[in-house]
This record gives structure tokens, sequence and C-alpha cells, in this order.
């Protein structure tokens, strides 16, 4: 479980690809404080297992879903990524409940600068769209942001400098992909309701 408080911007050091996977090699010297064999970090938003640890980087294994349901596939070495580890109880939630299962990905569509906040719009999934209200929570390549405004296509958000300069939505332009995962309660909610219909129908 994740609060989409990117800890770190990290970056790819090497791609592996395998036959039906690839393995990653990612240097961040904050999420590899205490890392074993086995642990969970959030590689933009993706919940990625270790597998070995060695200073600063480690590695993970993603398997062909992942890769074909997120936007991990198009990392190569030299990218940057946004790194989190898991939340420990008894911890301040400082975003929202994140799975760090991803549910579409989205497209950077448009970026408009102020002075102290820059507006992202984001392509949607139609399948995401209901899961997507203003002032509701979105993850965004791992970040916990509050939606500005909700479309049927996109939705917009408001970064703020630290935002921008920590993350990798400070560098990201019209076209990149991201990973998108909605609020888990409004999935829960949409299961349980859609239960109860089907019940009273009997």
């Amino acid at each position: 479980m994740f609060t989409g408080i990117v800890e770190e911007l990290g970056e790819v050091t090497a791609v592996e690809t395998l036959d039906d996977a690839c393995r990653f090699r990612l240097r961040g010297p904050v999420v590899t404080q205490g890392a074993k064999h086995g642990d969970s970090i959030a590689v933009n938003g993706v919940c990625l297992t270790v597998v070995d640890h060695e200073g600063d980087e480690f590695t993970a294994d993603v398997m062909a879903e992942t890769l074909n349901r997120s936007s991990l596939g198009a990392l190569k070495a030299g990218s940057r990524v946004n790194l989190e580890r898991p939340m420990a109880v008894g911890e301040r939630l400082g975003g929202h409940i994140v799975q760090g299962h991803v549910d579409g990905t989205g497209e950077i569509l448009e970026r408009k600068p102020s002075d102290h906040w820059e507006i992202v719009k984001i392509s949607l999934p139609a399948d995401l769209t209901r899961y997507v209200v203003e002032k509701g929570s979105i993850t965004v390549d791992g970040i916990s942001l509050t939606v500005v405004d909700a479309g049927p296509d996109h939705f917009t958000v408001s970064l703020i400098p630290t935002t921008l300069a920590l993350t990798t939505l400070g560098h990201k332009q019209p076209g990149d992909p991201v990973n998108l995962e909605v609020d888990v309660i409004a999935k829960y909610v949409e299961r349980m309701l859609g239960d109860r219909a089907q019940e009273a129908a009997k």
C-alpha cells in the first residue's frame, strides 16, 4: 500500500529484455535504504518487487502483462522515474490510498504554466471516466493528485512547484504517456452498489 507521495526522482540505469518480460535496474538512494529481496517499491505508480539490491540500485522484473497495461514498456536507460516505498503502519497518510495497480494509461495533452503553478491536461480512457470526479483523487505516475476538472475523455490537475521539481511531471511533455490509478474506494462502491442492484432485481 502506498500514499502517492513520491520519495525521490530515480533513474533507470539498465533495461534487459527477456522472453516475456523485462528486467529493470534502477537507481534510488532513498528507497534502497534498508531494501531487501522481496520488498515492494512503486515505480511510476507500478508496484514492483525488488529482485536484487546493491548500493543505491535495485533490480525488478516486469512481466509482459504489466508492460502492456502501463507505460513502463517505454522506459529506457536514462529515463527518470518516480519512486516510493510502501507506507509503514502508523505513518501519516499524506496522499490517498494507492495500491500500485495501474488501471490504464493516459497521455499528456496540454500544459498551461502560470506564476505559481501549472495546469496539466491528461487524456482519460473511456472505461475510467466514471471513477474520476472533480476534486477527487487520482494517481498519475504514482503521484497522488487532486482532479481540478473532469471531462468525458480527459481531466486536469494543478501542479505546485514542488511537484514539478521533484517528480516526472515536471519533465513530461504533450504526447508522453502516464500511468493512471483511480481511487480504489470508487471501484469498491461501484461493485457493492452493482451487487445490491442485482439482488434487488431478483
